[in-house]
């Protein structure tokens, strides 16, 4: 679907079947300025290349944002609810392409299959919410503190948006961006991750056949350094929106502060599940063998901790075990795999890394390095693991690891849980395990958490509520739901004075 150039480089030696795509600027996809490209590649089987894609730079950038630009006065001038009515042709599409869709993500970024649909009905779901918002772009109307005098608030955009996504929710989390920035009547520049480009492409694909104006939405691939640096720099994009790591954040961060840019960071989590000693232990298994393990632990909500109530502790690993160790490991797209691989191979040293250093202070009960079961030699798959005996502030516990590494940590109570789990640097996304309704009632007061489940795990937002953290999770900002409309839009008060002579707020109103 998604249309090609001619490759601006050779391809590799078995792989030059392998689509080269381009930058799409202004309604055209064309070659980056330097003709240079990158792989994606497949990480079940790295043999397997998705396709080439520009190795774009700074002079990429800047067209882009010249295109949006150009496109942005049409654009803000469109009535909102027939913004609305492009983007509900955008739902409609994703929704026609969603298995089409799916089946990309799992080659290109190795989740399995029925998350990929997930991940596909999550861009579906913000999609339909936002262009609901087409007609709901709501200010308020107030009375004056004066006589014969009108006064309202009103919303409007703020001009050419940077939207910098991560590759563990490829067609999601750019959506979540992408829609509240375009109903607002902004235009974009969309700089996707480098691990998952083939999706981006067919994702700005279905937004160009949806009827989104040429400029309106720009994509330019690449690594950070040289065009996310090169956006978030560049003095015509007043607004920028990143989800990726916590260093990268505070870099960017920086450079918009001296900018004054609006900026919205999602910068991760070290989430935890509680479970108390009156929990229902299968349930709670369920919950965090799908939080912890989902995805192969790649979610910025994954639950990578759990802090149990010592007298609940053995029982409740002795049902966590088995089922961990019976996992089935292997690529997306089998139909019996319920871990993929992990995305490349600099996430297998990390993580590896991490269990080494783990078995020094901690004990392991499963899992711990790669499987070996044939045919999975060529992909980046590493075993669901479990520490147990992890001490709150050992690095297992307080490092965002992104992988399938669970510590459990035993407490005494509930106020020594809510010590463990909020004695980190995040503050993302919480659960509980309890059949207290007033335990679970303090809980919802006491994490330090954006997110609080009950009887849940950690994921699984959805997308009418606001997603987002707190301490080093994030800089304040939601995503999803109708706040996800704060980052892109300025507010903008009016006042109708009719009374046909000068009055003065604060003073004309006041005796003496």
């Amino acid at each position: 679907m998604t249309q090609t150039i001619e490759p601006a480089v050779s391809g590799a030696s078995g792989a030059s079947s392998a689509p080269t795509y381009g930058n799409f600027i202004g309604g055209e996809w064309q070659p980056s300025v330097s003709g240079a490209t990158f792989a994606s590649l497949n990480p079940a089987d790295t043999r397997d290349v998705v396709g080439y894609f520009q190795a774009s730079s700074a002079a990429d950038v800047a067209m882009a944002v010249r295109a949006a630009e150009l496109a942005l006065p049409a654009w803000r001038a469109t009535p909102a609810p027939r913004r609305g009515e492009v983007m509900y042709a955008f739902a409609a599409l994703l929704a026609q392409h969603k298995e089409r869709l799916a089946r990309a993500m799992t080659r290109e970024m190795g989740k399995v299959l029925s998350e990929a649909r997930g991940d596909v009905q999550e861009g579906i779901d913000i999609a339909y919410l936002m262009a609901g918002e087409g007609r709901r772009l709501f200010g308020d109307t107030t009375p004056s503190e004066l006589p014969d005098k009108w006064a309202m608030s009103i919303r409007e955009p703020i001009g050419v948006a940077g939207i910098i996504t991560p590759w563990n929710f490829p067609i999601a989390i750019p959506c979540w961006k992408l829609m509240p920035a375009l109903v607002a009547g902004n235009t974009v520049v969309f700089k996707p991750a480098s691990d998952t480009p083939h999706c981006a492409a067919l994702l700005v694909e279905l937004l160009h056949q949806a009827g989104f104006p040429p400029g309106t939405v720009n994509m330019v691939t690449g690594g950070g350094d040289e065009v996310g640096t090169a956006l978030v720099e560049s003095p015509d994009v007043p607004v920028v929106s990143f989800t990726g790591n916590g260093h990268t954040g505070r870099r960017i961060a920086g450079i918009a502060a001296r900018r004054l840019k609006r900026l919205a960071l999602e910068l991760g989590g070290k989430n935890g599940i509680v479970v108390m000693d009156d929990a229902d232990l299968d349930l709670a298994v369920d919950g965090i063998l799908w939080s912890a393990f989902g995805t192969t632990g790649q979610r910025c909500t994954a639950a990578s901790r759990v802090i149990v109530h010592e007298k609940v502790a053995d029982d409740l690993l002795d049902r966590l075990e088995p089922r961990s160790r019976a996992l089935r490991i292997g690529p997306g797209l089998a139909q019996d795999t319920e871990v993929g691989p992990l995305i490349n191979v600099r996430a297998v040293e990390k993580v590896a890394g991490y269990v080494e250093e783990g078995r020094r202070d901690a004990r392991i009960v499963t899992g711990g390095g790669a499987p070996s079961r044939l045919g999975l030699e060529h992909g980046h798959f590493f075993e669901p693991t479990i520490f147990d005996g992890v001490d709150p502030m050992d690095r297992l516990a307080q490092d965002e690891i992104f992988g399938p590494v669970l510590s459990v940590i035993r407490v005494p109570g509930y106020a020594e849980a809510v010590t463990a789990l909020n004695q980190t640097r995040y503050g993302l996304s919480s659960s509980i395990f309890t059949r207290d309704n007033n335990t679970a009632f303090r809980a919802m007061r006491d994490f330090e958490t954006g997110i609080v489940y009950v009887n849940a795990g950690t994921i699984g937002a959805e997308t009418h509520l606001p997603f987002g953290g707190r301490k080093g999770s994030g800089n304040g900002h939601r995503e999803a739901g109708h706040a996800a409309l704060d980052t892109f839009t300025e507010w903008k008060s009016i006042y109708v004075d009719y009374s046909g002579r000068l009055q003065r707020a604060q003073i004309d109103n006041q005796p003496g």
